[in-house]
């Protein structure tokens, strides 16, 4: 078994940025607390929205920032500490670039471009070696377009892809926490929308 005590799931906060493809992460979190009938309450002491449930015996926390993407580790650093919720017990979802819609991927550690894994790397007194879920939303082709690219919405077809990308993350969390990380990444890895 796995030792995932927190997953993160980022994004940008208000109805402007709903939905946008920079919350990918902040997608995931909710389907997972929708699947495990977790409801997300506001809590300002830890900076967004969390809910408590139970997977295979293992206790899991459930966090959305309600910070902007780069002041993500506000929230995470406050409701680690006050949990004592080490780097290692801690699943953070977000945004990828680099893959195309359909595709998702774990990876521990390693450093980022995004902006919101960044800040979290600094509250954590540059702790690196936490466990990440990149969810693929695709480049513009132009880094001219990644901003407006980032703070869009997909296309229905790229949404479909991303949501299916989520629903497979979603099952490989379940074999990440019942089983551990090596099951989950070769089921998770294997995986691409159609």
């Amino acid at each position: 078994m796995s030792d995932i005590r927190l997953i993160v799931g980022l994004g940008n906060p208000g109805p402007e940025y709903q939905n946008t493809r920079h919350n990918a992460g902040a997608m995931f979190v909710e389907s997972l607390a929708s699947k495990f009938n977790c409801p997300l309450k506001f809590e300002s002491k830890f900076f967004g929205y969390t809910g408590r449930f139970t997977l295979h015996g293992q206790d899991i926390r459930l966090l959305i920032p309600t910070t902007f993407m780069n002041k993500s580790g506000q929230a995470v650093g406050a409701l680690a500490n006050f949990y004592k919720i080490d780097y290692t017990q801690l699943l953070v979802a977000f945004d990828e670039l680099d893959f195309e819609p359909g595709i998702a991927k774990f990876k521990v550690g390693g450093s980022s471009t995004q902006n919101g894994i960044r800040d979290i790397v600094a509250k954590l007194a540059n702790q690196r070696e936490f466990l990440r879920l990149r969810i693929g939303i695709g480049h513009p082709g132009h880094k001219g377009k990644v901003t407006g690219h980032v703070l869009g919405k997909a296309s229905q077809a790229e949404q479909e892809k991303i949501d299916a990308a989520i629903d497979e993350a979603i099952r490989c969390t379940e074999i990440l926490i019942e089983k551990d990380l090596v099951t989950a990444t070769q089921r998770l890895h294997s995986f691409k929308a159609e």
